[in-house]
């Protein structure tokens, strides 16, 4: 078991940093901290595709001139596919961070705290009060 954890050890890292991640993720109340959680577990994905991409001792998916002309046996080159997910998620990870953060930046300036459980509990009682006006208005209606 350990030989194949030290053979693999891209991919144990990848679900290591996946675990770091999500548990961040789970147990941090303050929202910047989420977004790294969330971040964290980004990276693990990037790393995990790119060790399942990688082979030893094939060459990059660029024809190479051989002795007989150019190589044209699939065999002989690592897989582009991986790299372009990893390329496309890094990219939609920034966006998606990004958005976060605006729209934590947001919450911050309207509720003046990054702490989820005090912002929920501030759009409660604020939702509350907008209820107790509409049925107020309402009553004044139906006199």
């Amino acid at each position: 078991m350990f030989a194949k954890l030290l053979t693999n050890h891209y991919e144990a890292v990848a679900v290591i940093l996946a675990g770091i991640g999500l548990t961040n993720l789970l147990l941090q109340k303050n929202l910047i901290k989420k977004i790294i959680g969330l971040n964290i577990m980004d990276t693990a994905i990037y790393l995990f595709l790119a060790a399942k991409g990688w082979v030893s001792g094939r060459a990059a998916p660029i024809l190479i001139e051989g002795e007989k002309g150019w190589i044209m046996d699939v065999n002989n080159y690592v897989n582009p596919v991986p790299s372009g997910l990893v390329l496309t998620g890094i990219v939609v990870g920034v966006s998606v961070t990004a958005f976060a953060l605006a729209l934590t930046l947001k919450l911050y300036e309207y509720y003046g705290t990054l702490n989820i459980d005090e912002a929920l509990l501030k759009m409660t009682q604020e939702q509350e009060v907008h209820e107790a006006e509409i049925m107020n208005e309402e009553q004044e209606d139906i006199l």
